[in-house]
């Protein structure tokens, strides 16, 4: 499997606080089948993105784990003006291995108003968004024609895998059933920040999803398309259901 969100690199953010603690974390990875994983530090308002300092941390786990698993650089970017401004001048810093593909996470207490055109001047320069754990944002579920509209963009959903699997409450799994039968789940990553609550183990929930959707669904979630994230090859998805026509979709949430 390939895991594109996890906060691995200790010192930085609210993830691993030392280096035993990445190198349990990737140690675990490793052991639940993960062969990648993508270190993705906040970069935001709190935690300052120091890429220098990120990647020698890198290089310091994966001297530490050798060859058991391959750790890559992205982050998880938050839509603050000066980010913004930074990433559509320069890309490389954030996106994951400098391709294309960009993590976004969004505040739970307000969405831009003007965010529709920050990811048209994204998707425009080669950045592709990928909206961080959806499921678990109550102003983004409010609304989930907004998120058709942003796939049908070009944007993309990457979904937490505990979510399938009750961790983070029965309302972020309900949203997961949701997204997935309306054709807007992309990814299913760990969102790790530790070995115990919210640990880089994405056994579980692959197994739900193969049970529940099947296996090739199962492959592409886990496997395919996060690999594809790795080199920046293009991601081409299938169109989700309109949700503006689903009035009862509406009225779940």
């Amino acid at each position: 499997m390939v895991d594109i969100h996890s906060h691995i690199v200790f010192g930085v953010d609210d993830g691993a606080k030392t280096l035993e603690d990445s190198v349990a974390m990737l140690e675990l990875a490793a052991e639940s089948g993960t062969t990648d994983i993508v270190a993705t530090p906040h970069s935001d308002l709190r935690f300052r993105f120091d890429l220098p300092l990120i990647r020698q941390r890198i290089a310091e786990m994966q001297e530490r784990v050798g060859d058991r698993i391959r750790i890559h650089q992205g982050c998880d970017f938050h839509l603050h003006f000066d980010n913004i401004r930074s990433c559509l001048v320069d890309r490389a810093p954030y996106t994951i291995n400098g391709h294309r593909y960009l993590m976004v996470e969004f505040s739970e207490r307000s969405i831009p108003g003007n965010i529709g055109d920050v990811f048209q001047d994204m998707l425009q320069q080669e950045i592709t968004p990928v909206v961080t754990h959806p499921e678990r944002n109550g102003l983004l579920m409010g609304d989930p024609g907004r998120l058709v509209e942003w796939v049908r963009m070009g944007c993309l959903m990457q979904v937490t895998g505990q979510s399938f699997t009750g961790r983070f409450g029965k309302s972020a799994e309900a949203n997961c059933r949701e997204l997935m039968k309306h054709r807007l789940v992309h990814f299913v990553a760990s969102d790790a920040h530790d070995t115990e609550w919210r640990p880089p183990d994405l056994r579980e929930p692959r197994k739900h999803v193969a049970a529940e959707y099947g296996e090739e669904m199962a492959e592409r979630l886990f496997v395919t398309n996060p690999r594809m994230t790795l080199t920046g090859e293009y991601l081409e998805c299938e169109d989700p259901e309109d949700a503006r026509a689903k009035k009862a979709w509406y009225k779940f949430w």
